[in-house]
């Protein structure tokens, strides 16, 4: 009988150690990073070519799905030229991690819906992105998406 409650006293306490810390996932630094990234998808979404300078660092790089590297600039001539639309940009599903006060890694999935040159799109790509914080406001300094089915 004692093992038998030694076994039920592990599992309640393993049961109450996961709930304590789902309960306690996100520090504020978290939430203020995982923020920003809600924030950051607003750019592309009013296509505000001055909101996405502000969010990207000067030497920000996107690797994409097919290998290619798209730099800050080429981000934001996309968004300036209007050949892309968006109707839909949102982060979800992120996890942050931060390390120290300035550097942050956030892994998430994004989906995008819209046209590009009057076709329609609608993808679910996951990403990893690497944050920096510089004079009090993060940035984004690099990022890489794989696609995911809907």
């Amino acid at each position: 009988m004692p093992a038998y409650n030694l076994k039920t006293g592990m599992v309640i306490a393993l049961l109450a150690a996961s709930f304590c810390r789902l309960a306690v996932a996100e520090t504020s630094a978290e939430k203020e990073v995982l923020q920003f990234e809600h924030d950051a998808c607003k750019a592309f979404l009013d296509a505000d070519p001055a909101a996405l300078e502000h969010v990207l660092t000067a030497d920000f790089t996107l690797t994409l799905s097919n290998g290619d590297v798209s730099t800050r600039a080429d981000e934001i001539n996309e968004l300036r030229s209007g050949k892309v639309h968006y109707d839909v940009f949102e982060n979800y599903d992120m996890i942050a991690r931060l390390y120290g006060d300035n550097m942050a890694v956030v892994l998430g999935k994004t989906r995008v819906k819209g046209t590009s040159e009057g076709k329609a799109f609608d993808h679910v790509v996951q990403f990893t992105d690497t944050l920096v914080k510089r004079d009090g406001r993060w940035q984004l300094a690099a990022g890489h998406v794989s696609a995911l089915e809907k």
